[in-house]
């Protein structure tokens, strides 16, 4: 009778919101997931989206399915400002809530991932760090709590590079190119730079890399000297109003936008309608659809803001950061239902769903039945390869919105595996971790 009262009281929220409020009470059957936000802050352009992409899809899994399986999901939003030390306290604080604790984490901060892959193991809350934090740990055999499919900041690095090669009419060609990485002086923004010296290594490009301090809002002098450099192609590991200010001073020193490629995180409407016309051309490398004509999109309009579109956009609805934790829920939301399927329809441990997110195996089939078919690629995650080394393809800004203008681009596979086990094993000697056998 109670649980009824509650759920009645609830729905009338979404209701009239719209939105699931973000701190429903938590009951016995319920699947808890923290939600680790930055709504405020420099970085809140980019954080904004991705809070309400987890939110809505959680909340049409709860008002369309009934729940993974009838187990409701329930979740609490705690505000980090992308900021490392506020990121771990509020780990701290949700980590145990629930009736078995937090599901999973998603921290969204490559920083806040370094600093919560120590604390995974013990707590047993699994990390899924979706295409950030530390690339090393897609060696599940060192790193058996982190997760960071469908692919990571090395192979990214090594597919933006292919996909220079096969512009400039092949690998050969690369050979006495100038190529720069502006990048946020970070341990984010630091990630792709040893895939891309060792790739200037094999192929003969000049690498420059450039620094943008935090939070990116002063950058004329990183491009001076692009101005002065002259780079065929630029690279960017941005975020927030880093990318918004670099596509700002690119069009400002006329650089050739269709060169300028940023990350998966350098490639939001936040970071191209502030410098309107000065942004046509731009690209950034993606692993998703930037439209929002799916069924998964109908079903989030239709059960979480009962048709009101107009209410969605206000919301973020659509944009590409949006998408991209639609894809993000959807991976926790499935690794739940596979850990089910081993373990019960019920509230599941942290352990039991680390288990499901490492038999995780999302078909082409299983992306028809989400309505997401061709919104992304299938993936299928093992013991030893928690990444699974997942393609590219490459987004345009055009003025108004973002085209795909690319076919999937595949990373170098040979070149950054070698580096990830290496690394793994490092990091498995510096901690006196025992490496599993998968």
């Amino acid at each position: 009778m109670l649980r009824n009262l509650i759920l009645m009281l609830l729905g009338a929220v979404i209701g009239i919101t719209g939105v699931v409020a973000t701190t429903p009470v938590v009951e016995a059957d319920e699947q808890f997931i923290p939600m680790l936000v930055y709504r405020t802050g420099p970085y809140a352009p980019s954080g904004i989206p991705v809070a309400n992409g987890f939110r809505d899809y959680y909340t049409m899994i709860n008002n369309r399915d009934g729940g993974i399986n009838g187990v409701k999901i329930t979740f609490e939003e705690c505000e980090t400002e992308y900021n490392t030390k506020l990121g771990v306290e509020c780990y701290e604080k949700l980590k145990n809530k629930g009736s078995t604790g937090a599901s999973l984490v998603n921290p969204f901060s490559t920083g806040i991932t370094y600093q919560l892959i120590p604390k995974a193991s013990v707590d047993e809350v699994p990390i899924l760090s979706m295409g950030y934090g530390r690339t090393a740990a897609a060696d599940g055999r060192v790193f058996k709590w982190v997760f960071n499919f469908p692919t990571t900041y090395w192979s990214q690095a090594s597919a933006f590079i292919r996909y220079v090669a096969q512009q400039e009419g092949g690998e050969k060609n690369l050979k006495g190119k100038k190529i720069a990485h502006v990048y946020h002086n970070s341990a984010y923004g630091k990630e792709a730079n040893p895939t891309l010296q060792a790739l200037s290594k094999k192929y003969g490009y000049e690498l420059v890399l450039l620094a943008v301090d935090h939070p990116g809002q002063e950058q004329k002098a990183t491009w001076l000297q692009i101005r002065r450099a002259k780079p065929d192609w630029v690279f960017m590991s941005g975020w927030g109003v880093m990318n918004q200010v670099a596509i700002k001073e690119a069009a400002s020193i006329r650089y050739p936008m269709d060169h300028f490629v940023g990350n998966w995180w350098s490639g939001s409407d936040a970071d191209v309608v502030p410098a309107a016309a000065g942004a046509k051309g731009y690209k950034s490398a993606t692993f998703h659809s930037p439209t929002s004509d799916y069924p998964v999109h109908s079903d989030i309009i239709k059960h979480v803001y009962g048709g009101d579109m107009s209410k969605a956009k206000k919301n973020s609805f659509g944009e590409v950061l949006y998408n991209r934790t639609i894809v993000n829920a959807m991976f926790a939301v499935e690794a739940i239902r596979t850990a089910q399927a081993k373990y019960g329809n019920r509230a599941l441990t942290g352990a039991e769903v680390r288990w499901g997110l490492e038999n995780l195996n999302i078909t082409e089939n299983r992306l028809k039945e989400m309505g997401m078919e061709g919104f992304t690629k299938p993936v299928k995650v093992s013991c030893s390869d928690h990444e699974t080394g997942g393609p590219i393809i490459i987004q345009q800004w055009d003025g108004s919105k973002w085209n795909i203008v690319s076919d999937w681009v595949s990373p170098i596979r040979e070149v950054v595996r070698p580096m990830v086990e290496k690394a793994a094993a490092a990091y498995a000697t510096e901690n006196g971790i025992k490496p599993r056998s998968c």
